[in-house]
């Protein structure tokens, strides 16, 4: 399948559609200003109630006539350039498909070596996200504004965040489990491409200490050299670090492992202001960085909430002092241990992380409806992923039933190449959700190969369903689509046969915004379908219950820019805590219940609306090898840039060679 790198066939259609839209653009730029300046944020009001002489109320006076008038002066314009814009739509590809020439410009994609099934196994780590990016006027009605500068401190942070080396936590003792990986990641600040082995059990993943951007572009033969000890990581996981602590069945740390942490603990300093200002970044509140922002532009150092620092210095170091250090930030795992004592099934590590993971393989976004905005968050994550595929969708009444003023919202990023991808739009739209070409993105990326030239591939897929609430039998219909078009896309691009296997399929996942949840009793018709006989949900227990440690992943708009959350560091101390998560997470709603979300505390259900999904199947895989989940991460790293929190999801392909 060929992938298409421009959004039309030929160049003259590219300059008649550029030609077009600049004569829409005035209209449609003056039109988002005048209505973004009626829909105030509550940041925004804080701020003018702050002010004296109502100067804000009084440059709306001035500058609506302005506008109006300047409006109906782009009108006719607008109007020959949509005559323009709208045929050729008919022509438009669905996507646009964007591999970075320079590898060199993005710091993720040179840390790749190509895996050949020949070890025990290989991880990948998959993220998806609803960042919200809409024009500016109706993203306020979300509760955020300034949709060009988020998009370029979204990007910032993600690739931050995924280019940070990954530490690896191993634990002799099985009654030391309590102690949550986040407290131990201090311990070892090693230079960029430094892998090191601490004085094995209990493994547990998370991310270090990390200070810049560059740090990424690390030293492949030595990660391989390092690779060769006890313990080693998954075949091709790259800048990882490996700590082994020998606990004793006390907890206590021995006194050669005291003087390891002397030797390997760093004191932490401040990171490097970025290069990369930006006068518009001001704009928005959460952009400035405040003291412990670890997921603010010009900071990549961990959060002192979440990540320990130890300092030892010389001589004697009292083992009681360090153990209370080594336990003074409770983590969501920390605060799960228990829990999984009763829950014995329970095979992986889950977390609220002020990160997204380190060595994120695979990115799925919704809500990326602003072409500009888009083109900005591209650039920005190009950093980190050499493939992107973005402006997805359809415009106009091409292949669908009503009028699509705006694209499908979906951008896929990916570490990896992509073979083949398709769109396909869903036709049953209503209301406002009428008006974009919602949909769901299908893609098959190759992600190695074995030793007999067989490809190893992966297939993704991306949606965002029906978002008006009561549209249960359309979100259903969406599924029974969604199920129909997975199949048929794995048909079409499969190259494989049974007898003589081309292609290993390693896994198939799929990720997005649903807009349901699964306490809800309203959505009982979607917790029940039959998707979630294929692909498996780690939070779910069952249809209507999830498991204890999932929380809700749609914020309240109203507080989003409350010191207590408007921070990474921050909101992932709050959503730790039920009364937290009660407070600023958006609960199912009950018909009897017309208190507001806010300082509620009468019992709820479950931890919050959990509608961004992370599913994975078992089936049509390689059946020689097995798929685990190794993480689940909640992403607080967003935080006052987005109503939603991001997910992660790490998969284990384990291939059986090498296995004890």
């Amino acid at each position: 399948m060929v992938l298409y790198t421009s959004p039309f066939p030929n160049s003259f259609l590219s300059v008649l559609h550029s030609f077009s839209w600049g004569l829409i653009f005035p209209c449609y730029w003056l039109a988002d200003r005048l209505m973004g300046s009626f829909v105030p944020t509550t940041y925004e009001k804080r701020q003018r109630a702050d002010d004296p002489c109502y100067f804000h109320a009084l440059c709306i006076i001035i500058t609506t006539p302005i506008y109006l008038a300047l409006l109906v002066a782009s009108l006719p314009f607008a109007l020959i350039g949509f005559l323009l814009w709208s045929p050729l739509q008919s022509a438009r590809r669905p996507y646009i498909y964007s591999r970075l020439k320079d590898k060199n410009h993005a710091n993720g994609a040179t840390l790749l070596t190509e895996w050949k099934a020949a070890g025990s196994g290989k991880s990948f780590c998959f993220g998806s996200a609803n960042v919200c990016l809409l024009p500016d006027s109706l993203a306020r009605f979300n509760n955020v504004f300034n949709t060009q500068a988020r998009a370029k401190e979204i990007g910032r942070r993600i690739r931050n965040g995924a280019s940070r080396p990954q530490i690896k936590i191993y634990i002799d003792s099985p009654t030391n489990t309590s102690i949550s990986a986040a407290s131990f990641s201090s311990l070892v600040s090693p230079q960029a491409g430094d892998n090191r082995t601490v004085n094995a059990g209990i493994k547990r993943t998370t991310s270090m200490e990390y200070k810049g951007d560059n740090c990424g572009s690390n030293n492949g033969e030595e990660n391989r050299e390092d690779k060769g000890g006890s313990g080693e990581p998954h075949e091709g996981e790259e800048n990882t670090c490996i700590v082994r602590i020998n606990g004793e069945e006390n907890g206590h740390m021995s006194d050669t492992e005291t003087d390891t942490v002397n030797g390997q603990a760093r004191a932490s300093g401040p990171a490097e202001p970025s290069l990369e200002g930006d006068a518009e970044i001001s704009k928005t509140p959460n952009h400035k960085q405040k003291e412990g922002d670890s997921g603010s532009l010009d900071s990549c150092s961990a959060s002192r909430e979440s990540l320990v620092k130890v300092r030892v210095g010389d001589g004697t170091v009292d083992q009681s002092t360090v153990n209370n250090k080594l336990l003074y930030k409770a983590s969501i795992m920390k605060k799960t241990s228990v829990r999984k004592k009763k829950h014995t099934d329970e095979t992986f590590d889950h977390e609220i992380s002020a990160f997204f993971p380190a060595n994120l393989d695979f990115l799925c976004l919704q809500e990326v409806f602003d072409k500009r905005a888009a083109e900005k968050l591209k650039e920005q994550l190009h950093h980190y992923f050499e493939y992107i595929v973005y402006d997805v969708g359809v415009y106009s009444c091409h292949s669908c039933c009503s009028f699509k003023f705006v694209n499908s919202g979906l951008l896929f990023a990916s570490r990896y190449p992509v073979m083949d991808a398709a769109y396909h739009c869903y036709p049953n739209g209503r209301g406002m959700d009428s008006l974009a070409s919602k949909g769901a993105l299908f893609l098959k990326v190759q992600v190695g190969s074995t030793p007999q030239d067989q490809r190893i591939v992966g297939y993704i897929s991306c949606t965002h369903l029906q978002a008006i609430a009561g549209d249960t039998t359309v979100r259903c219909e969406q599924l029974d689509m969604l199920q129909d078009w997975l199949s048929e896309f794995r048909k079409s691009t499969s190259s494989s046969s049974t007898a003589n296997p081309e292609e290993l399929v390693a896994f198939d996942v799929l990720c997005g915004d649903l807009n349901f949840d699964n306490c809800s009793s309203e959505d009982k018709l979607e917790q029940q379908h039959s998707l979630f006989t294929h692909y498996k949900d780690p939070c779910r227990v069952g249809p209507g219950e999830d498991k204890p440690w999932a929380i809700g992943t749609l914020l309240d708009p109203e507080g989003l820019y409350d010191d207590e959350v408007c921070t990474p560091d921050n909101l992932q101390k709050v959503l730790e805590s039920e009364e937290g998560r009660k407070g600023y997470l958006v609960y199912p709603t009950s018909k009897n219940d017309s208190s507001s979300q806010k300082g509620r505390k009468a019992s709820l259900k479950g931890n919050g609306r959990r509608i961004d999904y992370m599913l994975y199947t078992e089936e049509g895989l390689y059946l020689e090898w097995k798929v685990e989940v190794e993480e689940f991460s909640f992403i607080t790293q967003l935080a006052g840039l987005t109503d939603h929190l991001p997910v992660a999801m790490r998969l284990v392909v384990s291939t059986g060679e090498d296995d004890p």
